[in-house]
C-alpha cells in the first residue's frame, strides 16, 4: 500500500558522519560538472549546527568568511568543524570542506552570545518589495547548472548592468531525510547574488567569486532570501559583489564576493 508521500528533492545525500554526496541539483553556473557554491556553503552552516548541537549553550552566528581554495567536483565532500578560539560570549570556529583529499574551501564562523539588544535595533535600509510584487525571472536562460534549475527567483528589472533587486528560494531541501536550520537554508542561496546583477554576458566574460564573507545582525528566518545587489567590475581584472541580505522581515545583513574578472 501506498501513502501518498514524495520524497522532496535535496542537494546533498549524508553518506557518513562527517560526508555527503551532492546531487544533480548542486550542479554549477559555470561548469555543470563542478558545484555551485551557494548550497556548499549552506552545507557547511548545517554542519557547523550539528557541531553545536553536541554542547550546551546557544551562540548565534555572526559573520562566516569562505575562502574557496580550488575546484568544486561534483563529488562526495567531507566537512570537519573545529574550535579555534574557545569561549562563552566570544567563539571561533573553522570548518574545512575537501574532496578527494583536498582542502577545497575554508571557512571562519565567528559565534556571539545572545542578549537581548531589542530596545535599540535599527537599520536605516529600506525593506524590500515583498517577493509576490516581484516579476519571476528564468535565470537558466541565462546560466546553465543543476542550482540554477532548482530555485525561484523574483527579480526587480535591473536599472542597470551591475545592479538589481531579487528574491531566492527553493523547494529542495539542503540535505536529504535531515531537518537543516533556517540559518543554513538562507545562506545556502546567498551566493545566487553573483548571477543576478551581471556587468557583462557571462557567455563572453567570466567572473567567478574566490571568497563569500557574509556578516549578520540579526538571524535571518526563510524561505526567501532577499538580495539588494551591486556588481562592480575594476580595471585590473578584479571585481566586487555587494549584497544587502534581507527576510521577508527586513535587512538582516551583508555579504561580500571579490571576482576574478577574464574574457571566455
Amino acid at each position: 500500500m501506498t501513502t501518498g508521500i514524495v520524497a522532496r528533492e535535496s542537494y546533498y545525500g549524508r553518506t557518513g558522519e562527517h560526508t555527503y554526496k551532492p546531487t544533480a541539483h548542486a550542479g554549477g553556473a559555470w561548469r555543470t560538472d563542478e558545484q555551485h557554491f551557494s548550497p556548499l556553503a549552506g552545507l557547511v552552516v548545517h554542519a557547523i549546527d550539528r557541531h553545536l548541537a553536541e554542547r550546551p549553550g546557544n551562540p548565534t552566528l555572526a559573520r562566516i568568511s569562505y575562502d574557496i581554495l580550488g575546484r568544486l567536483a561534483l563529488d562526495e565532500c567531507e566537512i570537519v568543524v573545529e574550535t579555534v578560539r574557545p569561549g562563552r560570549t566570544i567563539e571561533l570556529l573553522e570548518a574545512t570542506v575537501v574532496i578527494a583529499g583536498r582542502p577545497v574551501v575554508r571557512a571562519r564562523a565567528w559565534l556571539l552570545a545572545s542578549l537581548d539588544t531589542s530596545s535599540v535595533a535599527d537599520s536605516p535600509h529600506e525593506r524590500l518589495p515583498a517577493p509576490e510584487e516581484l516579476s519571476p525571472w528564468a535565470m537558466d536562460e541565462e546560466w546553465n547548472g543543476g542550482y540554477v534549475s532548482s530555485i525561484d527567483v523574483r527579480r526587480m528589472p535591473p536599472p542597470r548592468r551591475g545592479r538589481t533587486v531579487a528574491w531566492v528560494s527553493s523547494l529542495v531541501d539542503l540535505v536529504a531525510n535531515e531537518p537543516s536550520t533556517p540559518l543554513a537554508s538562507y545562506i545556502a542561496l546567498v551566493d545566487t547574488a553573483n548571477g543576478i546583477a551581471v556587468q557583462q554576458d557571462p557567455t563572453a566574460w567570466m567572473f567567478p567569486n574566490l571568497d563569500l564573507t557574509i556578516h549578520l545582525h540579526r538571524q535571518p528566518r526563510g524561505p526567501w532570501t532577499g538580495l539588494d545587489t551591486t556588481v562592480t567590475f575594476g580595471p585590473t581584472g578584479q571585481g566586487l559583489t555587494s549584497s544587502v541580505l534581507h527576510d521577508i522581515d527586513g535587512p538582516v545583513g551583508h555579504a561580500e564576493q571579490i571576482l576574478t574578472v577574464r574574457p571566455l
